[in-house]
């Protein structure tokens, strides 16, 4: 099972969620284990049992969640692909990295909620400081667009947590 040193390992019974939503539970997996599916559902799980907090007042805000001290936090997914922390407005066709908005983002938040969707249904949580995002970006370890692949995530997550 992955260490997680300061989030926690949030389980999800295939079976139960299968009869429920009636599809196989191969289709449970599937969906659980899309970044763009699950994290709705996971940011909820972040903001009620890691947070004790709330979600941002729209999907629109440039965070996920505000925690019980009232710090911002985004929920990025780590998937087969990897994760990034720059803004999503940044990712996708057509976007473009901005390194002075990426920066200012960090300055915007308290950190990330990463949670590892690949070890569905035992998905671990991180919580990422944004301090520590800022110093892997600038010394090098996140790549010039902030994305990093799953197995540089491990890595930096097992370094740090150590």
């Amino acid at each position: 099972m992955t260490k997680v040193p300061n989030g926690r390992i949030f389980h999800f019974d295939v079976e139960l969620l299968s009869r429920g939503m009636n599809i196989t539970s191969e289709e449970v997996v599937q969906y659980f284990t899309d970044g763009r599916r699950v994290s709705f559902l996971l940011e909820r799980r972040i903001a009620r049992e890691i947070m004790e907090g709330t979600l941002a007042q729209s999907e629109g805000a440039a965070w996920d969640v505000v925690d019980a001290n009232g710090d911002k936090w985004e929920v990025r997914s780590l998937s087969r692909q990897g994760v990034y922390f720059c803004p999503s407005y940044m990712v996708g066709s057509g976007r473009a990295f901005d390194e002075q908005g990426f920066l200012k983002k960090l300055d915007e938040i308290k950190g990330y909620a990463v949670s590892d969707i690949e070890c569905f249904p035992d998905v671990p949580v991180w919580l990422v400081e944004s301090e520590e995002v800022r110093n892997w970006y600038l010394s090098g370890e996140l790549g010039l667009n902030s994305k990093i692949s799953r197995a540089k995530a491990l890595k930096l997550f097992e370094d740090w947590a150590s």
